[in-house]
């Protein structure tokens, strides 16, 4: 286990390009067991969750390279099991997303429970539901591992999603591409990255329309083909990135990422008076004083993205007035800010959902737990803005989703060490 060593009170500056979208790499990584052919895949971000991703296909016999590298070639001429291992599933949610394309080409898949942020609290009740609908039938299993199996075939199907889960959808999607037939998904997930693997779809010969919108149609069935891809930029990235220099006071440029895709983290910025402006790609922040807002709520797409409140809740701790903090989505990522406590931050757990954040504060540096990905960045960043220092530990949980972060922290200026337990 690794520790970050933050001396706090250093402002942060410079310029950051962000890497391809994280929640679009693992299911376009997915999608290229829907073919024999090789696929392209370019923009992929270096991090440990992709990792993770590519040593479960090498496992089932995908031939891959570029591994650790920003372009991925994979080619799944030949799968060779369809028991992905249990201990890469183990740490990766995404791993869910391996069962439409291996019911496709294997006719059966045992899953081990998936693991990552929360896993206890994200179920699979949206996948299985999806699964089900297209003819896949549940084994019994002894423990708690999911037994796949369509030995017909996945079927077309007309869906309603009980949750418009991005995950649920995507793998609705990967299965209906291999289905006979047309399919429609209604109350889809909306956001970017679902609409990333409808166009990695259409590329690889899958026709479907509806992409961003709650109703999406695919005609599966064909013969799929490889296909070439670059991902867009990762626009949770980069409003990470944002946050953490906006808390030392300082200044940043950040590009890589859509405006379109920036717009809902950037107007809860601009309505808490931080000083930025998107101009093409480019995301540009000054040196600000936020001010608290009366709410902020999180919200499937366009709306907040949730995995921004943990950051956004660090913002709250140095803006001058009360902000209400409302994730009607994940309660534990509030829960796991309970630390900013100990640093100093004003808040008030008010339910599992809810929290009031009072500001400015002054953070006093201590040691935290980075107990799931954004929370830990959240962290990272208060670490950043408070006085004296702080170990934040593990550093592998937040690198499963920020690429270079030591390196690129130490170039903006932050005054980190790392240290081996």
């Amino acid at each position: 286990m690794t520790s970050l060593v933050i001396e706090g009170g250093h402002r942060l500056a410079g310029r950051v390009e962000v890497e391809g979208n994280k929640n679009a790499a693992l299911p376009l990584l997915a999608a290229c067991l829907l073919t024999e052919e090789p696929c392209v895949l370019t923009n992929v971000p270096r991090i440990k969750d992709v990792q993770v991703m590519t040593d479960l296909l090498g496992g089932l016999g995908a031939d891959l390279s570029g591994v650790g590298t920003s372009t991925l070639r994979v080619s799944c001429a030949r799968i060779v099991g369809e028991e992905p291992d249990r201990t890469l599933v183990g740490r990766l949610r995404g791993s869910v997303l391996l069962c439409g394309p291996l019911l496709a080409r294997r006719g059966r898949v045992r899953l081990a429970p998936p693991g990552g942020d929360f896993p206890a609290r994200r179920t699979l009740s949206a996948h299985l539901q999806a699964l089900e609908a297209m003819g896949v039938r549940r084994r019994e299993a002894t423990g708690a591992d999911y037994v796949l199996e369509a030995p017909d075939g996945l079927k077309a199907v007309s869906l309603y999603l009980e949750e418009a889960s991005v995950t649920g959808t995507e793998t609705a999607l990967l299965a209906a591409a291999a289905a006979s037939g047309e399919s429609e998904i209604r109350h889809a997930a909306c956001e970017p990255h679902v609409v990333e693997l409808c166009r990695f779809l259409t590329r690889m010969g899958a026709e479907v329309e509806g992409a961003g919108t709650p109703t999406i149609r695919i005609a599966g069935g064909r013969r799929l083909g490889g296909a070439e891809h670059r991902l867009d930029g990762d626009y949770i990235e980069a409003g990470s990135w944002v946050v953490a220099a906006a808390v030392t006071g300082g200044e940043l440029e950040v590009r890589g990422a859509s405006p379109e895709h920036l717009e809902p983290i950037t107007t809860v910025l601009k309505r808490m008076q931080v000083d930025c402006e998107v101009d093409d790609d480019r995301l540009l922040l000054r040196p600000s004083s936020p001010v608290g807002v009366r709410q902020i709520t999180t919200a499937p797409w366009p709306g907040f993205p949730s995995d921004m409140v943990s950051l956004i809740s660090v913002l709250a701790t140095q803006a001058t007035g009360r902000t209400l903090i409302h994730d009607w989505m994940y309660e534990l990522r509030l829960f796991a800010l309970e630390q900013l406590s100990g640093m100093g931050a004003n808040l008030f757990l008010c339910d599992p959902h809810r929290m009031i954040v009072d500001g400015p504060a002054r953070l006093m540096g201590r040691t935290l737990d980075s107990r799931d990905l954004r929370s830990g960045m959240a962290l990272i960043a208060a670490a950043l803005a408070a006085t004296g220092t702080s170990r934040i530990h593990p550093l592998e949980t937040v690198e499963r989703g920020y690429a270079q972060l030591v390196e690129r922290l130490r170039a903006l200026g932050a005054q980190i060490d790392v240290e081996d337990a």
